[in-house]
């Protein structure tokens, strides 16, 4: 398996819902703006709805913790206080080979 260089740190972004869903909802269409913005960018891996429906995960990278929180702080759930994050920064020391060919 290739190695990841030092200077790339990975999150587990683990979103928690703190607001019903029917306040969720309506802001869901700028939430997957703000998910494919930072796909575009290479700052995300992948994403997607817990089940049950109770939030959301997401694999992003940044140089550091601070950057990812900047990128965030963008999500129309942080801005509208309809969910709390909890990150775990990781440094891989292996990845699959699919992350450095870029098919996954």
């Amino acid at each position: 398996m290739p190695k990841i260089p030092t200077n790339q740190n990975f999150f587990v972004v683990d979103l928690h819902y703190i607001a019903s869903f029917d306040k969720i909802e309506p802001a869901l269409e700028g939430h997957v703006a703000f998910l494919e913005d930072n796909y575009a960018a290479g700052n995300f891996i992948a994403s997607g709805p817990k089940e049950p429906r109770i939030g959301g995960v997401i694999i992003a990278t940044a140089s550091a913790r601070a950057e990812l929180e900047e990128m965030l702080a963008a999500d129309p759930f942080k801005q509208q206080g309809l969910a709390e994050y909890t990150i775990t920064e990781f440094r891989p020391s292996m990845r699959a080979d699919q992350l450095s060919a870029g098919t996954v």
